[in-house]
């Protein structure tokens, strides 16, 4: 038998043919058994590579989910604050400022929706990503009557939808403007001709746990190029009621109103804190008072729980 190239050849020849019907290669090996230790090591070339290129794969994802953004934290008095408002007794209420204490404040993504309930905690948000604000005093009246809301702080955030906020209001040092206080509320009401220039200090804490925020566009999305928002909003007509609402609606059965404030008035001034309001209005109208102001915290239209932990 001739030995050479030819031989050699035949050990392992390759033959491509072409399918001309469906004009698809086919590979042909004519392979002895001692040649299949080179199958193997090929087939294990093969798999190598397959393994190597999903893990580059698996690196490209992890870089793209770990994509970071802006998230933009603001506090809302609503037109209620900027612009006035008449209550639900018919005294034009004109604020000159309305400062809150705004604690930490801090923003979840969750896997699902969180609506929080009753007895709910911060300890009660299951989150995937979250983002931290530092608190600060605010004077929710600042601005002109048409302005947007009040910029609290910005913090980087990884790209996801930021669907639930725990945040409260603290007392303030004793170096503050409002000191002692966790919201002071300062203006003028005005009915019949008569005007009282009031001045009222709130001092208990709240902590609020909040879900998604409800308004008219959706809030707390994150993208890499396109920051997101999400908003603290403060009801005032909940402590004031409201004439544009109707007398048997809840808001205006549970809300205070201002006239039980202007009784307590003298020359036209009231200039009380929360200790000299208990003492001095009713204990049904205190009762009012401290439920109401429980009640301010909201994120746009929907309702936050009480954190009592």
């Amino acid at each position: 038998m001739p030995t050479g190239g030819i031989e050699k050849q035949d050990r392992y020849s390759l033959l491509l043919k072409i399918d001309r019907k469906i004009y698809r290669p086919r590979l042909y090996f004519k392979l002895k058994t001692s040649n299949m230790n080179q199958l193997r090591t090929f087939a294990y070339a093969i798999a190598l590579g397959c393994l190597v290129g999903i893990g580059f794969d698996w690196q490209a994802r992890t870089t793209v989910a770990a994509t970071e953004g802006t998230l933009k934290l603001v506090a809302n008095g609503e037109d209620f604050v900027r612009q006035g408002f008449t209550s639900k007794d018919g005294w034009e209420i004109n604020f000159d400022r309305l400062w809150v204490n705004l604690g930490e404040t801090t923003a979840y993504s969750t896997p699902s929706s969180f609506e929080p309930q009753k007895g709910d905690t911060k300890e009660s948000i299951e989150s995937q990503n979250q983002v931290d604000f530092e608190g600060q005093i605010i004077d929710l009246a600042a601005g002109e009557a048409d302005a947007e809301p009040i910029t609290v702080a910005e913090a980087t955030a990884s790209e996801d939808f930021y669907n639930a906020l725990v945040w409260g209001l603290n007392t303030a040092e004793s170096d503050s403007p409002i000191a002692g206080n966790t919201i002071v509320m300062q203006g003028q009401a005005t009915k019949d001709g008569e005007t009282v220039d009031f001045e009222l200090g709130i001092d208990r804490p709240i902590d609020y746990v909040c879900g998604e925020f409800v308004g008219d566009e959706r809030l707390g999305i994150v993208e890499a190029n396109d920051p997101g928002q999400v908003e603290v909003t403060f009801h005032f007509d909940h402590l004031f009621g409201d004439a544009d609402t109707p007398p048997d609606d809840a808001l205006n059965q549970d809300a205070l109103g201002f006239q039980p404030i202007a009784e307590l008035a003298s020359n036209g001034t009231v200039n009380l804190d929360e200790s000299e309001l208990a003492s001095q209005l009713s204990e049904q109208d205190y009762q009012k008072l401290t439920e109401a102001i429980a009640g301010l915290g909201h994120v746009g239209e929907g309702h936050c729980v009480i954190d009592n932990s």
